[in-house]
């Protein structure tokens, strides 16, 4: 029976699966993301349903060649980044960069103890897609919206000690809320009006209309004198 390859996201953990599994697997971490969009152009086609650009990052390059000479000693990877959709999206983008043939599962454990992590080696799954893009979607929002706005900041405001200023996806968005409430504010009209309640006596009994608010204009138009 060949070895088997476990990639998690931090390196921290190796040394505890190490004591759970063994010398029959092999571990190597991909101490986080791998890939992202470009970092000097937008990345996005935009025309061509947002399709994203990925690059490699310059720092795991060294990672990724790890990566693919152990992948190429072991029978299976299973890909382990932590159960959300950052580690769902790290471990697509591994399968990106590994070799094709590569027998790849996916494990995902929320507790580094040798009952939960022995489970879920028993029961690995698809990576989930759904997952993935979500995260893709986060990112590419960040990317849209930092390309954006971002420039006009820089023009209008005062730099930061960095030499620069950024836009968030969601800063940005409840900035516009608070904005157009604002707006909705100061171009308010307040009107005068008047609650008016009567009594009026029958013959069977004394009843209370209830109060009908009236604007002012509405009040003066319909008023007509009272008959007695």
């Amino acid at each position: 029976m060949g070895k088997s390859l476990i990639i998690v996201e931090s390196p921290a953990k190796i040394k505890t699966l190490k004591k759970f599994l063994g010398p029959s697997y092999i571990f190597e971490s991909s101490l986080g993301h791998i890939r992202d969009l470009p970092e000097k152009e937008f990345g996005i086609d935009i025309e061509h349903d947002f399709e994203p650009k990925y690059a490699i990052l310059p720092e795991k390059e060294t990672v990724i060649s790890k990566l693919k000479k152990a992948a190429k000693q072991c029978d299976t990877v299973y890909l382990s980044p932590d159960p959300d959709r950052e580690g769902e999206a790290i471990a697509w983008h591994i399968t990106q960069v590994l070799p094709a043939d590569t027998n790849i599962k996916r494990v995902s454990f929320n507790s580094i103890t040798k009952e939960a992590v022995l489970k879920a080696l028993h029961q690995p799954r698809e990576i989930d897609i759904a997952l993935v893009n979500a995260q893709q979607a986060r990112r590419l929002l960040d990317r849209i919206v930092g390309y954006k706005i971002s420039p006009i900041l820089n023009r209008r405001i005062q730099r930061g000690r960095e030499g620069s200023v950024s836009a968030g996806r969601v800063q940005s968005v409840a900035l516009k809320l608070v904005v157009d409430r604002e707006k909705e504010i100061q171009a308010f009209k307040p009107v005068e009006y008047w609650n008016l309640a009567a009594l009026l006596k029958t013959k069977s009994a004394i009843s209370a209309l209830p109060s009908i608010p009236l604007k002012e204009k509405e009040w003066k138009k319909n008023r007509s004198p009272a008959k007695i």
